[in-house]
């Protein structure tokens, strides 16, 4: 008798952290870089692959997948309920000199004039963006230094969210996730809020220095350039104080109103940002809840939305390094990339 071994090809042997291929139903480990059990989506920490290789029921369902349509439609209900955003008279913007992409990292200051010729500030007495400005002290910018979060502060973040949630912006986001069986109530959506926004991990050094908040709204410093930074509200106020020097736009949407969105180059405290894209003169619930809702819909992938009539689109990425609950993960960034 002939005895033949079979030895399994090595591609077979071999799973890729980033995919659900021969992975589906499999159990929960926070070790693993992304999930592909029927769980992962509500926990938005799919594998990119999910609907591909596990085929979900229930939740999962095409009932309750978010669709391309879904989200074209979602953010243009959003838009229209931005009742807070600037109008075109509490605003001047001085975008000046148009760099092209190429020239973005050349880190010449081609604009003499600040951005921000006027400003309202009426605007800030709003409820959000009182409770939202009052947030953005709450960080130190440099990563590797861990951030004390003060009873006070955690009071603020509660109080943020406690009026963006006030508003029918937030109130018709909450709505469309529920009904795509993300989130049983308001408590439990505005629970899972506060974690992935304001939920501290590390970039650097092991200390718990960075959050989703922080990253995009307040920006942070690392290896000498800045990182994140995505607030027309910071940068105004930065640059009010003299700590912000805006030398160019590489990008100027086509909205003739506001929310419009400018790609900018600037220095903060002389640290330079190669591109920070932003929306101008939208409120906070409106960047707050198109962010979440891309993170939520499509996490770490562009996610195509319509505002105004004008297709735009927002780049999330997830923090795939620590998680919070039963594997959900906190959100790395979220900036808008034009489309």
């Amino acid at each position: 008798l002939q005895t033949t071994l079979l030895f399994p090809c090595p591609q077979d042997l071999y799973t890729a952290p980033d995919s659900c291929q021969g992975r589906c139903e499999e159990p929960y480990n926070e070790e693993d870089e992304c999930h592909c059990n029927a769980e992962c989506e509500r926990h938005h920490n799919c594998c990119e692959d999910y609907y591909t290789y596990c085929s979900p029921e229930g939740f999962s369902s095409t009932l309750d997948a978010i669709t391309d349509e879904d989200l074209l439609h979602i953010s243009e209900q959003l838009y229209k309920a931005d009742h807070n955003k600037a109008q075109p008279t509490d605003i001047t913007i001085n975008p000046q000199h148009q760099v092209s992409p190429d020239q973005t990292g050349d880190r010449e200051d081609h604009s003499p004039e600040p951005l921000y010729q006027y400003v309202n500030e009426k605007l800030f007495s709003k409820p959000t963006y009182a409770s939202f400005i009052k947030l953005l002290d709450n960080y130190q910018r440099a990563t590797g230094k861990e951030e004390d979060v003060t009873a006070e502060e955690l009071k603020e973040q509660d109080n943020f969210l406690k009026e963006v949630m006030k508003t029918e912006l937030m109130k018709k986001l909450f709505t469309f996730l529920h009904k795509k069986n993300r989130y049983d109530t308001e408590q439990e959506f505005v629970a899972d809020l506060k974690e992935m926004w304001f939920g501290l991990y590390s970039r650097g050094n092991g200390e718990r220095d960075s959050s989703g908040f922080e990253h995009v709204f307040s920006g942070e410093v690392k290896k000498g350039k800045v990182s994140g930074f995505h607030n027309w509200i910071r940068f105004y106020l930065l640059e009010k104080q003299g700590l912000i020097d805006y030398f160019s736009h590489s990008y100027d949407g086509p909205w003739n109103t506001y929310p419009d969105v400018l790609g900018m180059q600037f220095s903060w405290d002389g640290f330079y940002k190669e591109v920070g894209s932003a929306f101008i003169g939208s409120s906070p619930e409106f960047e707050f809840g198109l962010y979440s809702l891309c993170f939520i819909a499509r996490p770490g992938r562009a996610c195509h939305l319509s505002l105004g009539g004008h297709h735009l689109s927002i780049q999330t990425y997830t923090w795939t390094k620590s998680t919070y609950g039963n594997g959900r993960n906190y959100i790395a960034t979220a900036y808008v990339i034009s489309s």
